[in-house]
């Protein structure tokens, strides 16, 4: 087995391989549009890859260290755990933060062996930035099956929406892009959570395509419209046989006509349209959550369509320079407190 950096022309071949959109090869190229610096790697058998990963590397303003961030890839092997350490040594990375799309179920045995390894410093991240749990519903089964095990209140609400002759459909043009910043810009507001700028989903948009091919990773816009105004958008990704659902928005106008609960039932027979065989929902949150949590209505609206809730193995720091880990630990503490404050 032998490590190294790629470039383009393995780029169908890494993308077999990857097993989420924030691995595919796309979605380094989005990043590298933000100013952030991308590293592909390869893990090669010989002449044949057969596992990889692609990381960023996030700059500490007003420093001259930085944060790697490797999100969703595979447990990583000794090897990729040797090269991280190059790559953290060289990049001046206090650590790397390292957050697997790796099931819980069969996994703990790995995750303890590497915790517990002496000669990588890994540990539990304290600041997660991918969730831990997500919902993840088997398109599979019939149309019928699936209404039928839904929540009662989400399948009546699809019957309103429908009442009410809501339209929902694919919609990628630039003006239902324009709707959909609007929208999230109120939906940011009225639920009090952050969101990326602008240019950062713009940038996002652009780069990827918006028509599904093998391998390689889709963006699109799934839209409803109400009296001949756009009250929901959601953008879903499409990578392998597999719907992702990042981000929602929707208004507050003519909430009593069901438009958001509406667009997601299409979006999942759209997902069936295009031979599709799951929809990960992008996070949930725990088991028994708090009813007065701030997410506990995403996460309701999502488990009424009766999705599978799956455990990831959760988020790991890979530390390279054990001092400064604890002082920029300490630092980001105030930084998020500060943030709450203000918000």
């Amino acid at each position: 087995m032998s490590v190294k950096s790629i470039n383009d022309q393995y780029k169908e071949d890494y993308n077999r391989i990857a097993s989420h959109p924030l691995q595919a090869w796309e979605w380094g190229e989005f990043r590298e549009k933000t100013g952030i610096s991308v590293l592909r790697r390869g893990v090669f058998n010989g002449d044949k890859l057969t596992n990889g990963f692609q990381l960023t590397i996030h700059p500490i303003p007003h420093t001259p260290w930085t944060i790697g961030y490797l999100p969703k890839g595979e447990m990583p092997t000794k090897e990729i755990l040797e090269e991280l350490t190059i790559i953290g040594k060289k990049n001046n990375c206090i650590y790397i933060q390292l957050e697997p799309n790796i099931q819980v179920q069969g996994a703990r045995d790995k995750v303890q062996a590497l915790v517990q390894s002496s000669k990588f410093k890994v540990q539990g991240s304290t600041h997660p930035l991918f969730t831990k749990y997500t919902f993840i519903l088997d398109l599979t089964r019939s149309e019928e099956d699936l209404l039928k095990n839904m929540h009662p209140k989400t399948r009546y609400n699809i019957k309103i929406a429908k009442k009410h002759n809501v339209e929902v459909k694919e919609d990628n043009s630039q003006k239902a892009f324009e709707r959909y910043w609007e929208l999230t810009q109120n939906t940011t507001k009225r639920q009090k959570f952050y969101a990326h700028t602008k240019k950062y989903h713009t940038l996002q948009w652009d780069t990827l395509s918006h028509k599904i091919t093998d391998n390689n990773l889709t963006s699109h816009l799934i839209t409803a419209v109400y009296q001949g105004k756009i009250l929901t958008t959601m953008l879903f990704f499409v990578f392998h046989d597999t719907l992702y659902y990042p981000y929602g928005a929707s208004s507050n106008e003519s909430r009593n006509v069901m438009h958001s609960t509406l667009t997601m039932w299409e979006a999942i027979l759209w997902g069936k349209k295009h031979g599709l065989k799951a929809i990960d929902m992008w996070g949930a949150l725990g088991p028994n959550p708090n009813i007065n949590d701030p997410w506990i209505g995403f996460h309701t609206f999502k488990e009424r369509f009766n999705p599978k809730h799956v455990e990831h193995i959760g988020s790991y720091d890979m530390i390279i320079n054990p001092l400064l880990y604890q002082l920029y630990k300490a630092a980001d503490k105030l930084r998020w407190l500060y943030l709450k404050l203000k918000r």
